[in-house]
């Protein structure tokens, strides 16, 4: 499976065709189209959305009163009324003024207030004489961020959304004949036919109270949204609509064939299109910045943890203490008696004259092995215990000497002489000494 950087940059060979534009499905090819007097197209593209937009004045009037606003991401439809000069001055001032006071994000309430400050700039206008008293326009607008659509609507232009091959209309007519159909005395499709077609119930430029229908909805990368006056959707049906719009593989060609179609109808109206492609729906950025932000989350929450068993064992280390051994004699150690990544965790602290081999062989052992005590305190005392403990084996060793050495200092002029040989010598000589006594008592 190819990645999306491979598929950019993947070289073309001889072998493999170049990259073609997209072409309609099968069996549903360009539809002729005359421009008729007036007519307008443009189209654009940015990094999340493809537009084009087309008027034309239709086949039975002698003027365009429509207007439509591209300024992504903001579009929208206005179908004048009032007659030549009229109408199509105030679907321009709605245009004109929406363009100015739409909001910058997908808020519908905005983009509603947005349309209402449209229907106070065409009142002014028919009063300070930029128009005739009396003109008025429908107003039809979306602004799509992202996957966000704020949609805000006045009269019978209309807003539709192509999703998974199926069109919806978004929008309510604001009409006598939209009215009858709500009521259940005609329907749809005999609306479209009504002598009463053309009466609007709510527009702008004759309610300074005039109050725009707006909401917001989700769209999805693939969707298309279609908007038109009514020179379209009272051409052709919904049906069809929905047909030309998911068979044209491009905005431009979606609304050259919708024009083409409404014209081949008998074009009884001005008609005006706009389609927007959603190309980018961000979902894919907000998942990966949610991703990038996960992975910041936790390599923070990893760096902190670090952190703090490295604080925890730095303090650890620095607060630990063990006598050990300094050559041949007794030392203390800070730390602890280990290497990591080949470096000490210990350091000596001081040296002490106690030798090794003063200390029993046990102990001996013990201390090259490193003997832990709990501060610098009590290695201090452990120390002074073994010279204690060392001092009187010496002492005691002394008097084991002292007794085993005494009554044995001998001489020429006093040899020594074995107890059992001087015991009966002295006793003859006492006897002999009793013996005289007695004799000379006598």
């Amino acid at each position: 499976m190819s990645l999306p950087w491979q598929l950019l940059h993947r070289p073309t060979t001889q072998d493999e065709p170049l990259e073609q534009d997209p072409v309609n499905s099968p069996g549903h090819e360009d539809l002729e189209l005359t421009e008729g007097a007036g007519a307008e197209t443009i189209s654009g593209v940015t990094t999340t959305l493809k537009w084009a937009a087309r008027t034309d004045v239709g086949l039975m009037r002698g003027h365009n009163e429509d207007s439509f606003l591209a300024q992504a991401p903001v579009f929208a439809v206005s179908d004048g009324m009032g007659g030549h000069a009229a109408g199509e001055v105030a679907s321009s001032i709605a245009v004109s003024s929406i363009a100015e006071s739409a909001p910058v994000h997908a808020d519908d309430l905005l983009l509603g207030a947005a349309i209402e400050s449209a229907n106070a700039a065409v009142i002014e206008g028919a009063a300070t004489g930029k128009g005739k008293p009396g003109m008025g326009c429908t107003a039809s607008a979306v602004l799509i961020e992202q996957n966000k659509m704020a949609v805000a609507h006045v009269g019978d232009s209309r807003v539709y959304l192509l999703h998974n091959g199926a069109l919806v209309r978004l929008t309510h007519d604001h009409s006598y004949v939209e009215e009858l159909v709500d009521a259940g005395e005609i329907t749809a499709d005999e609306a479209r036919v009504h002598p009463s077609r053309s009466v609007i119930t709510r527009a702008l430029g004759s309610d300074p109270d005039m109050y725009a229908d707006h909401f917001t909805i989700d769209v999805s990368a693939g969707d298309r949204v279609l908007l038109c006056s009514d020179g379209l959707s009272s051409m052709i049906e919904d049906s069809q609509i929905e047909a030309i719009a998911v068979s044209s593989a491009t905005p431009q060609s979606a609304v050259d064939n919708l024009v083409a179609a409404a014209l081949q109808e008998g074009g009884h109206d001005n008609v005006t299109v706009v389609v927007v492609d959603v190309a980018d729906d961000g979902v894919i950025e907000a998942h990966r910045r949610r991703r990038v932000r996960w992975f910041a989350l936790m390599f923070t929450i990893a760096i902190g943890f670090f952190a703090a068993v490295f604080l925890a064992g730095t303090l650890f280390v620095r607060n630990s203490w063990y006598l050990g051994t300094n050559g041949d004699t007794v030392a203390i150690y800070r730390g602890i008696n280990a290497s990591l990544l080949g470096h000490d965790l210990y350091s000596l602290s001081e040296t002490t004259t106690v030798q090794l081999t003063d200390l029993p062989d046990a102990l001996q052992a013990s201390l090259r092995n490193g003997i832990v005590v709990s501060s610098e305190d009590e290695a201090h005392h452990t120390v002074e215990s073994y010279r204690e403990q060392i001092e009187t084996e010496r002492a005691h060793a002394q008097q084991v000497a002292d007794k085993s050495t005494a009554g044995t200092d001998t001489s020429p002029e006093s040899p020594a002489v074995p107890k059992t040989d001087q015991e009966p010598e002295q006793e003859s000589e006492a006897s002999s000494e009793e013996a005289n006594q007695d004799e000379g008592g006598e």
